[in-house]
């Protein structure tokens, strides 16, 4: 950055992170902060102190935008049928380059939902407010490179694994569940304030985190058509403690490497946090209670290329989580809600198989408690079964099929969908999501949720 002054980058540096977090373009801050610097040799030193130097083009450090617009619908089948989704939703992304190793990118996104205002004698009032319309800042962060290191501060997307389906070894980023795990999970992922430091140096990727102030999971409201906790009435309210987390000491913070051997992909990781997802302390009449417990999370996950198919799996101990218990009460058909701690195992095995036209996936997955009390849930050993079949019909054209169930009481979750590319920039979706079985299974208690939905999508 020839013609700034060491005290002027330094003062750059600092505005640019207060704009990002204040939700200012970084290039407005360069305007403010930058002056005409005189002393080339203090600039040449902080170059070399950074490992920055000259942008290679002029102009290479301009700003870009993207983003994409999208309108979808969902119609909830099951009587009493009804719109669950008539949504407009915005997302736009502004990135540049200070240095060839000094880049920022903000993300927001805006949505608002008719569905909520059309259907309101469906829905109670806190959950009309609550999905009624969004603003979120999906990321905001610098980044900045030395040597073999990374280093990004601010509002980041962090993915340590991902399944298909599920969550496992995804523990970092928080979620957006008011839909279950219905949407791209990408779009669901809420990303972390944080600092995050990475080195890459031949076959070795390792990483250490600080998240100072969590994000947590976005569960919705009592009477939402996937409330996290269905067994809680419409219409509850609901007492989420999330922790303050004044002392910067009690963010979460954690460690991951990854190696290849042979061309086995592994990575392992520990991960001390705030739960985020809210664990039900309590509940009586017209109010249930919540907290975020504190956890410590040991993990791993590994891919292999086999040739015809891929190989991979991920698995996770979770220490210091309690689960729910459901015991008679007092009263005729009521029930008491308690707690009981146990260590878990969560874990999935699948494979990925090319053939021609078709991508095959199957996947067998499962979650193992130490501690198993005979009033929770579920059992000590809770498994299912997930297989998604992809068709592609040129460039254009994909249809896709996943279907979920579990062994232990056979409920299950069918999703049908036809993706449709008719120009460059545009996208249609269309589809189904069929729930079933057992009232008690995680996709059974959503059997009167079952719906179409449409979606369709520019990007610019």
């Amino acid at each position: 950055m020839p013609g700034f002054t060491q005290h002027a980058r330094r003062t750059l540096a600092a505005l640019t992170l207060a704009a990002l977090a204040s939700g200012m373009p970084a290039m407005a801050a360069e305007e403010a902060g930058a002056e005409p610097a005189l002393d080339a040799e203090l600039d040449a030193e902080l170059d070399a102190l950074l490992d920055v130097g000259s942008p290679s083009e002029p102009g290479g450090s301009g700003l870009r935008w993207s983003g994409y617009a999208d309108l979808s619908a969902a119609y909830t089948l099951p009587a009493p049928d009804h719109w669950s989704h008539l949504r407009a939703r915005a997302e736009v992304t502004g990135s540049g380059e200070l240095a060839p190793r000094v880049r920022w990118k903000l993300t927001a996104r805006a949505e608002a939902d008719g569905a909520f205002d059309l259907e309101d004698g469906r829905y109670p009032a806190a959950v009309r407010r609550d999905q009624r319309r969004d603003f979120l800042l999906r990321e905001a962060y610098v980044d900045v490179g030395h040597g073999d290191w990374e280093f990004r501060f601010g509002r980041q997307q962090i993915i340590w694994g991902e399944m298909v389906g599920f969550f496992f070894a995804d523990v970092v980023s928080a979620r957006d569940l008011r839909d279950f795990l219905l949407p791209e999970f990408e779009s669901m992922r809420i990303a972390q304030w944080a600092v995050r430091a990475e080195y890459f140096g031949g076959d070795t990727h390792f990483e250490m985190l600080w998240v100072p102030k969590p994000s947590y999971d976005e569960i919705g409201k009592p009477g939402g058509d996937f409330y996290a906790f269905p067994w809680i009435p419409a219409g509850t309210a609901v007492d989420e403690r999330k922790p303050d987390n004044d002392d910067l000491g009690d963010g979460n913070w954690g460690l991951r490497v990854s190696h290849l051997v042979d061309g086995w992909d592994l990575s392992a990781f520990y991960y001390r946090s705030h739960d985020i997802s809210p664990t039900v302390e309590a509940l009586q009449p017209g109010l249930a209670s919540m907290r975020h417990d504190r956890l410590h999370q040991v993990g791993g996950t590994f891919s292999k290329d086999l040739g015809r198919f891929v190989l991979k799996g991920e698995a996770v101990h979770t220490r210091g989580r309690s689960l729910n218990t459901f015991t008679p009460a007092g009263v005729p058909g009521g029930v008491a809600v308690g707690l009981a701690p146990t260590d878990m195992v969560d874990y999935a095995l699948g494979v990925d198989v090319p053939v021609g036209d078709w991508r095959f996936n199957a996947q067998y997955y499962g979650r193992w408690l130490d501690d198993h009390h005979p009033a929770m849930a579920s059992d000590r050993s809770e498994t299912g079964l997930t297989f998604q079949a992809v068709r592609s019909f040129g460039s254009d054209v994909e249809v896709e099929m996943l279907a979920v169930t579990s062994l232990n009481r056979s409920d299950y979750m069918l999703r049908p969908k036809l993706t449709w590319k008719f120009a460059p920039a545009w996208r249609m979706v269309t589809g189904l999501d069929v729930f079933g079985g057992d009232d008690a299974g995680l996709f059974g208690s959503y059997d009167r949720s079952d719906r179409a939905y449409v979606e369709l999508r520019h990007w610019f």
